[in-house]
């Protein structure tokens, strides 16, 4: 054989073969507290990313020619998953948060807290998710998921969400069927009569859809029981959201007593998921407080992303995740219930770790501590001692916020 081409073969072979530490990164994370719960990871571990994936994690891993984030003394955990947001923004009145002017579009709003992931909790029906495809999902750099409306319409408001002939669980489900990359369950939500038809359809398309329900319940007077929703209406692997609300129209879980009602503590047993939906209207410290101190903590963090909420107590997933921290929740249980919870709450186990082969959807960020406030949807206030901010965001491999430019290089340098 030639010299020349056995040097070739010689070098193309070492290439190939050459180990896992030898490798050239696109990314690589070092230093960082990294939290990873499905692998049980709560340690400083270094991360490596691959274009949109990563490839390793590991102590002290040889950066090579990548690009370095130093996250000495940040945390790092899969990229935040917020499943109850409202981005069906569009520019018809009337519309509210489907299609209309009160849905926030994603990019400007997740990224800067640490979110890669949003479902939108019912801005769009059988009807019209077709336009929220074309108009917000297909143009998003957020993946953008879908609990679909039982109602055709979506989210519209006012009448629309009263009329019980456009729940059609049927309909539904083969929409569902239609999108199952996008759609990952159904949203039944502002219906105030003191039937139970909505909650029974919306659970009928989810057992034909095999997806979950999220129910934003409540709207009669004298309500309707919570414990016979949670025991006799909802399966295992539905979805209550708006957990901590306290409202005359729908009964509290926490007594008027500040005690935590048994058959909530039963319910989550049964497999009933405790969504948080901060939301404009659906959060008090009243009920939140005195349910963690008995033990009671929610499944999943979620802000119930629209334009009211983000302006009032609520602000963004960041903020949310920061007053559990500071009720009681440590930073392990608060990075569960918005990363590795959530994604099988909607069956996306491909999302919410940090497993080699997973896509790199990243969050880095720091505790701030210091005097802070924290305000409910009712406009009573709490202090805390300290406060997530997001430093860094990567989504799919590429950095997609820095907030001080932890992975750019200096300008004179």
């Amino acid at each position: 054989m030639h010299q020349k081409t056995f040097l070739i073969i010689f070098f193309m072979l070492c290439s190939l073969l050459r180990p896992a530490w030898a490798q050239d990164y696109t990314i690589v994370i070092k230093g960082g507290h990294l939290i990873d719960p499905k692998n049980n990871i709560n340690e400083v571990m270094d991360v490596a990313i691959q274009d949109d994936k990563i490839v390793l994690v590991a102590k002290n891993i040889d950066a090579k020619q990548a690009r370095v984030i130093d996250a000495k003394g940040l945390y790092v955990t899969p990229g935040f998953i917020d499943i109850h947001s409202h981005n069906f923004h569009g520019t018809k009145e009337d519309h509210y948060l489907g299609d209309g002017l009160e849905a926030l579009p994603p990019d400007g709003f997740t990224f800067r807290s640490g979110v890669t992931t949003v479902v939108d909790a019912g801005g769009a029906g059988w009807k019209t998710f077709s336009t929220f495809k074309e108009q917000t999902i297909d143009h998003s750099k957020t993946r953008v998921l879908s609990f679909l409306n039982i109602v055709g319409e979506g989210m519209r408001g006012g009448a629309y969400e009263q009329n019980m002939s456009d729940m059609d669980a049927k309909m539904t489900a083969m929409v569902v069927g239609q999108h199952k990359e996008e759609i990952v369950g159904i949203k039944v939500a502002h219906y105030s009569g003191p039937e139970w038809d909505p909650v029974d359809r919306a659970v009928a398309a989810g057992k034909i859809a095999n997806v979950p329900v999220m129910v934003d319940f409540g709207g009669t007077t004298p309500p309707l029981s919570i414990q016979d929703l949670f025991m006799k209406h909802l399966r295992p692997g539905d979805i209550f959201t708006h957990t901590f609300a306290q409202l005359e129209s729908r009964i509290a879980i926490v007594d008027g007593q500040g005690k935590l009602r048994p058959y909530v503590t039963e319910a989550q047993k049964r497999g009933i998921v405790f969504d948080v939906g901060h939301g404009g209207g659906s959060f008090r410290f009243s009920q939140a407080i005195p349910a963690l101190k008995s033990g009671f903590i929610p499944n999943t963090i979620s802000t119930d992303y629209h334009t009211g909420s983000m302006n009032g107590g609520m602000k963004d997933q960041s903020n949310v995740m920061s007053k559990f921290l500071n009720m009681g929740m440590s930073i392990q249980q608060v990075a569960a219930a918005s990363t590795w919870i959530p994604a099988q709450v909607i069956h996306r186990e491909d999302l919410g770790h940090l497993s080699a082969g997973a896509g790199a959807d990243v969050a880095i960020f720091g505790i701030r501590k210091g005097k802070f406030g924290f305000v409910d949807s009712s406009g009573f206030k709490m202090d805390g001692d300290q406060k997530l901010e997001c430093e860094l965001t990567i989504r799919d491999g590429k950095v997609v916020y820095d907030l001080n430019g932890i992975s750019s290089p200096y300008w004179d340098k």
